[in-house]
């Protein structure tokens, strides 16, 4: 990434090289070192347990991470849910995408059987027969070919077919059709991801799983069996795994770890933040004013962070918290007046997906310096 022209604090909030206290606030910045431990982390996992890997991007929307992921994680590439998305991805040299969502706007499903043109294998989910149609016809057009893979619902309440039977007839229209291939099944059971409890999202997942598998039979029964089972979450990868039947995770928020994902209990009953995963994404404050005795404002507010999933925490310390949010300000609770006019808070997001969609940049942080800067390459990409 050059930065030939670019301004720190109007264009950039930093350079690499800098020091950490230089970074402008409030901004986007990741731990480094933290980031690249959950990656392997969960890399290894799935080696060891014979799985793959395909992590989500919407959850950063960054070619940098996902590079990442891929290099140092051994995943197989990124599900995307948006075509804009898989765009982005695409044009920053991603070499496998999937399209975990349904495509039907006549615009989008041109540029997503346009795609492939750009390097990447290139899939996309379909839980209707009209649609096999409709991407058949572009990929036609275009002289390229998309994967297909049935959605199921398992249990979420979205989209997805809700009989084997229908699985069966589309998978077989897909076969048929010009420009796709049948590639499988997702099954992806996001309703439970934050249930807090290891027993309560066991009981949902083993739901999902029955159901998954007797789309799976059908599949097979029918000489149409599935090569890719793919589905799971930061929430509830260990069920799929263990199922036997899933072939591939997609998990995402792991890497980053939010407030709302670390508050939820591992088989072991702590929270997942407090050892499975590591905090590495955290918007970087700093205490605007603090007339008050007892209450510090920040400059973080419902401008740099989504709130639907709660407050965010601060990172590394109990005698403060962060209280309530306007437009440009944060509300901190500081009973010992500890705070003082300048001082830098690292808060943890409460959902770090559209979170990392209301900011341009990454700040990557190891040993005190502005390691790189990375751009959030599909910011704002929702078509």
């Amino acid at each position: 990434m050059r930065f030939e022209g670019m301004e720190v604090g109007f264009d950039i909030p930093a350079l690499p090289g800098m020091d950490a206290a230089d970074v402008v606030t409030p901004c986007l910045i990741v731990d480094l070192d933290a980031l690249e431990r959950n990656i392997r982390k969960l890399g290894d996992y799935v080696r060891e347990n014979g799985m793959r890997l395909r992590v989500h991007g919407k959850m950063h929307k960054s070619v940098d991470v996902a590079k990442l992921q891929i290099e140092i994680g051994g995943a197989r590439g990124v599900c995307c849910q948006k075509v804009s998305e898989a765009e982005a991805f695409a044009r920053g040299g991603i070499p496998d995408i999937l399209v975990s969502n349904e495509v039907r706007n006549p615009v989008m499903i041109d540029r997503l059987a346009a795609l492939p043109k750009l390097g990447p294998s290139v899939s996309v989910c379909v839980d209707e027969l009209a649609n096999v149609v409709e991407l058949s016809a572009a990929a036609e057009r275009h002289g390229t070919e998309l994967g297909v893979l049935v959605e199921v619902d398992c249990g979420g309440g979205r989209c997805g077919v809700e009989t084997p039977g229908a699985a069966v007839e589309i998978a077989r229209a897909v076969v048929d059709a010009g420009g796709l291939r049948f590639e499988g099944v997702q099954a992806y059971q996001g309703a439970m991801q934050h249930l807090e409890t290891w027993e309560a999202r066991r009981e949902k997942l083993e739901a999902a799983i029955a159901i998954t598998r007797g789309v799976v039979d059908a599949l097979t029964a029918a000489g149409l069996p599935p090569d890719v089972v793919t589905g799971g979450g930061t929430g509830s990868y260990p069920f799929e795994t263990q199922s036997g039947l899933y072939t591939e995770l997609q998990c995402g928020s792991y890497a980053f770890m939010d407030a709302d994902y670390g508050r939820i209990r591992g088989a072991n009953g702590e929270r997942i933040d407090a050892g499975e995963w590591e905090n590495a994404l955290f918007v970087l404050s700093a205490v605007m004013s603090h007339v008050k005795p007892h209450q510090a404002v920040v400059d973080a507010g419902l401008k740099v962070m989504t709130f639907e999933s709660g407050l965010p925490l601060v990172f590394g310390r109990d005698d403060v918290s962060y209280r309530g949010a306007s437009d440009e300000h944060g509300v901190v609770d500081d009973p010992g007046g500890v705070l003082k006019v300048g001082d830098r808070l690292r808060l943890v997001p409460g959902h770090c997906d559209p979170t990392c969609n209301l900011h341009d940049w990454y700040v990557g942080l190891r040993g005190g310096k502005v390691e790189c800067v990375w751009p959030v390459s599909a910011r704002g990409k929702a078509w």
